[in-house]
Formats: C-alpha cells, structure tokens, sequence
C-alpha cells in the first residue's frame, strides 16, 4: 500500500491470442480522486491498462506506439509523421471514408499525433460507442494498406503543413532552439521532416517502417471513462484476431532508458531572418532527463520563473514594461535528456532589451535563489494544473499511457502531490544555481540580418 493507500496486487485472467494463451491482469489502483486502474498483458505483449469512471457517459480510448521523430535515420527523417497521416487511410476492412465517418456517425472524434518519442491514435466516444471505437481504432492502427496512391496524396498534405509551419514564426523559433540546444541529433530535427527528406521517402520506406516499428510489446492501449476492464481487453483481442499485432507470445518493451545520456552542442546562437511584424526569441539551456528525482523541484523552478501571470519574468517582462505580448518559461524532458527555456515574442526593436532582462532575471535566480512565498506558489500551481487536467477522460487516458509507456510505472495522484509537498527551498535554489548558470543557447526568428545577439 502506497502514500495515497493506493492497493496494488496481481490477479491472473484466463485467456489468449486467438482463443489460448494467457493475459496477466493486476489492478494497480484504487484512487479516491479517480476511478480503478487495472493494466492487462496480452500474450503478444500489448499492453491494456483502463481507468473505470462510472459517473462518466464518455469514453476515450487511445493506441500509444512507443515510436516517435527520434527514432529515425537521418534521410528516413518524418517517416512516423508520415504515417501517423497515412494510417487514416484505408485498411483492408474499410476506406479512409468509412474510418471517419463510422465515428462521427454517433458524434465521436478521432485524431492522432506525433511526438519525439511516440505516436498517438485516439477517440473520444459516448460509452454505448466503445466497442466501435475500439473496433475502428484497432483496425487502422493493426491493418493499415498503405496504398502507393494514398503516399503520394499525403505527401501533398504533409508538404503544405510543412510550409504552413514555415509561416508560423511562434512555432518555428521552438524547432530552431531545439536545434541550437541538439544540433543534428534526431532530438535536433523536426518532427514532420523536411521537403528535402519528405519528397523522397516511397511507399516501401513507409511501409517497412510500419511493419518493423509498429510491433505489440511497443503498443500501449489506454481507456478512461464509463467502462469495464475485462470488456475493453475482451474487445481489444478480437479487434486484433488475425491482424499483425496478433503475434507469439512476447514481453513488453521497457520504457525508453536515461542512459547514455544525449551530447548537447556547445552554447550557440541560431537567426532565422523572416519578415515578420514580430521578434520571437528563445533563451535557455540543456535540463534533466524525465527520470531525474529532481523533476518535482524543476516544475515549481518553471512556474516561479515564467509559469504564470504571476512569475517573474511575466512580472517583470509584460505586467511592469509592457515590452511583450507573451512571456513564459517551460521545461521539455525526454528519457535521456531535457530542456529549460524562456520564450517572448516582442516588437524588433525591444528584443535587445527583453533578452537583457531576462538574462538578468535567470542569473538573479541562479546566484539568489527563490523565496519562501514563491515556493509555496509554484507547488500550489504544480499541484492545482495537475489535478485540474484531470477533469476530462481524455487526459486521464493520457495519463494512464504515458506512465505506462514513458516511467514503466503509474503513480497515483496523491503520491504525485506528495513528492510535489516534499520540495524544499533548499531543492529548488540548488537545481535553479546548476541549471540557470549554464552556458545558454539562443534562437531567434524575425525581421534581423546583422544583428549583434550577445550578452
């Protein structure tokens, strides 16, 4: 029995790929804030974990592969994207048409995403529609076609969303940094890929790509709403018969590991030159790994320093000099690697100045610590934007995915907002001093040719 007297033990189900084998069940909480959390393993080592909120009429339920950007060869550079965009397509059981239109027919949405790390297929459905949810999910996910008329059409799609983004100055200033921070590592890259790596990449890449990434001990499916365990596993097994996720026995993948950790470019300034009515600017440096003990204290660190329209650099920045629109502060972690950064988006013309600012706010930070005040602060928002995005069964699906995926591990909700209470002053001012005083990259995209960014 954990902090929040969350009961953890292992019950045995009797069934298997098929028709034979056998599922492990264990119910891995009963949370006062939530409902009951249950995980299955499937013989082909799929995972199926499910969180039954009874007062809900809705269910989310998502397919999670542990395959995102970072796992691809440099010229195979957004083949998952690629994908992600292709599934939606046809499998051998309906068209691209039918997969959209069965869900929208009794009001449910799908949609799917793509991260460094993973990709994402999800449905948000009434609870009487699960079955069909899951039904339709797992049959794009497992069975997808792929058909050589469909790449070249998607890739028509994928090369406008990439010159899209090129428009987007706010979001490209994001992609720059990370380059600045990774250089050529696939951490560096984005995620969509380039023209240059997407006009090239054939049907055949896709597809091996599919087949060879997209295996079951790399799946997660995750479920929260009104629902029952042993029906959604029951569900998920027959959805599967007969597809290539249903496989020989097999383990599930670990999660990603923490080591060897990722080598980071020295400290560099990166200039995107763009006619733009605005100066987008990122400030910031390499941080800790999603593992590291010390992400509790590094979430308070965040929110006291651009969280809010209450940190410092919102104060200091916006609310005092009115010299930008938004400010704010984030922190990125990945499994073997992080980032910490400090984003504005100003007039041309102040952007010396708000660098200069925010240098000197980071290096206050770094030499003098945070107060007692904003460290009651930032854990009260740590803990209330926790909780608080727990209020829909979408992020309670993402929930149960990601710390089955990426921690190997669900921590229930209280002991969460314990390790967060357990943050000291003396934690925070000596990751904000290891942190803040490292050497910091800078990416900037806006109306600048020679211009003189340094301190």
């Amino acid at each position: 029995m954990g902090p929040s007297g969350a009961v953890r033990h292992a019950t045995g189900t009797q069934s298997g790929r098929a028709g034979s084998g056998r599922a492990v069940t264990r119910t891995l909480s009963d949370d006062p804030l939530g409902g009951t959390v249950r995980r299955t393993v499937l013989p082909s080592g799929l995972r199926v974990l499910t969180e039954a909120i009874p007062a809900m009429r809705s269910v989310s339920f998502g397919i999670w592969v542990a395959v995102g950007s970072r796992d691809e060869t440099g010229p195979q550079a957004g083949a998952a994207h690629f994908l992600e965009h292709l599934l939606f397509k046809g499998t051998h059981k309906r068209g691209a048409l039918e997969i959209s239109s069965e869900i929208e027919a009794v009001g449910g949405e799908t949609n799917a995403f793509t991260t460094k790390e993973y990709t994402c297929y999800y449905a948000r459905v009434l609870d009487e529609d699960l079955p069909l949810a899951i039904d339709v999910m797992c049959d794009l996910v497992a069975d997808s076609v792929i058909e050589a008329a469909d790449v070249e059409t998607e890739r028509g799609v994928i090369l406008e969303e990439i010159a899209m983004h090129d428009d987007e100055p706010g979001d490209e200033v994001h992609d720059l940094f990370a380059r600045a921070v990774y250089g050529d590592h696939p951490l560096g890259r984005l995620i969509s890929g380039t023209e240059e790596t997407v006009t090239p990449m054939t049907r055949r890449q896709i597809h091996s790509f599919y087949r060879r990434r997209y295996t079951a001990p790399q799946i997660v499916i995750a479920a929260a709403g009104n629902l029952d365990h042993a029906t959604v596993v029951k569900l998920v097994r027959q959805a599967l018969r007969g597809t290539p996720l249903d496989t020989d026995p097999a383990t599930p993948a670990p999660h990603r590991p923490a080591t060897p950790a990722v080598r980071t470019r020295p400290a560099a300034t990166l200039v995107e030159p763009k006619e733009s009515e605005q100066a987008h600017v990122i400030l910031g440096c390499p941080g800790i790994d999603r593992l590291d003990e010390r992400r509790f204290a590094l979430g308070v660190l965040n929110n006291v320093l651009g969280g809010g329209m209450s940190s410092r650099l919102f104060q200091e920045i916006r609310e005092q000099r009115g010299l930008a629109y938004s400010v704010y502060s984030y922190a990125s972690q990945y499994a073997d690697s992080g980032l910490l950064a400090v984003y504005a988006g100003c007039a041309p013309g102040k952007v010396d100045e708000v660098l200069e600012l925010t240098r000197a706010e980071l290096a206050r930070v770094a030499a003098e610590g945070i107060s007692e005040a904003e460290l009651a602060r930032g854990k009260g928002m740590s803990k209330g934007s926790f909780v608080l995005g727990l209020e829909d069964t979408g992020s309670r699906m993402s929930r149960l995915a990601k710390g089955e995926l990426l921690y190997g591990d669900l921590m229930p909700v209280d002991e969460l907002l314990a390790r967060v209470d357990a943050v000291t002053l003396a934690d925070v001012n000596a990751l904000a001093a290891e942190l803040l005083s490292r050497p910091m990259s800078l990416a900037v995209v806006g109306p600048f040719g020679e211009h003189d960014f340094s301190a």
